[in-house]
């Protein structure tokens, strides 16, 4: 049903990646790969998309990346029908794939997981993956070999427990203060340190009223 109002399988494959991935961007061929789909479908779509304005394009290292863009007036909307997480620009939310989120989780007591760098263009800090937590560093190297496969690139990261990285927070650690200013894609924040804190539901005050006693 969602094909048929979207108007093809392939576009709404698209949509799925980049809401679900709204900090990443992403090449064609590595695009045909995570879809399953033919290249000339995809470059058609792309171009569909880019035209309304969904996603933007940017040409770095003799290669065009695509992703979803976040000015988008529907933006908000989108998200709900084809996104799996939260969001985060600079300082602020995102969400990855279902499968790597379960991944992480199996890990040990994560605090803290995100991705930077080659996943979302922003090399500042010089890494593309960091985890915070009490966790198993063999599982860890285990995950991370998998995801080079997964991705067909090398990819960098750091662990740390959580009493380490909030020293390193306090006293404005250089590498801590790169990665808080680089752009990411946040996959577990249970101290809300890069993502906002979800505000309470208000509760509306229920009145009673009294019932007027009828005068026989």
């Amino acid at each position: 049903m969602i094909e048929q109002l979207f108007g093809s399988k392939t576009r709404v494959k698209l949509l799925q990646l980049f809401y679900s991935n709204p900090n990443r961007a992403f090449y064609v061929r590595e695009i045909t790969r995570k879809i399953d789909e033919q290249i000339n479908s995809v470059r058609r779509e792309l171009a569909n998309l880019l035209s309304i304005g969904i996603i933007s394009s940017e040409n770095n290292n003799n290669r065009l990346y695509y992703e979803v863009s976040q000015d988008f007036e529907h933006f908000d909307a989108l998200t709900a029908i084809f996104g799996k997480g939260a969001v985060v620009s600079k300082g602020q939310e995102v969400e990855t794939t279902d499968d790597n989120l379960s991944q992480i989780k199996a890990l040990g007591n994560v605090d803290l997981a995100f991705f930077t760098g080659q996943f979302t263009r922003d090399e500042t800090s010089g890494v593309d993956f960091v985890i915070v937590g009490d966790v198993n560093t063999t599982q860890i190297s285990k995950f991370v070999e998998e995801l080079e496969k997964k991705e067909a690139k090398e990819i960098r990261y750091a662990v740390m427990p959580k009493d380490e990285f909030e020293y390193r927070q306090q006293v404005n650690d250089r590498f801590i203060t790169l990665v808080s200013g680089a752009k990411k894609q946040v996959l577990i924040d249970k101290n809300f340190v890069y993502t906002p804190k979800p505000k309470p539901e208000s509760k509306e005050p229920t009145t009673k009223t009294k019932k007027s006693k009828s005068k026989e």
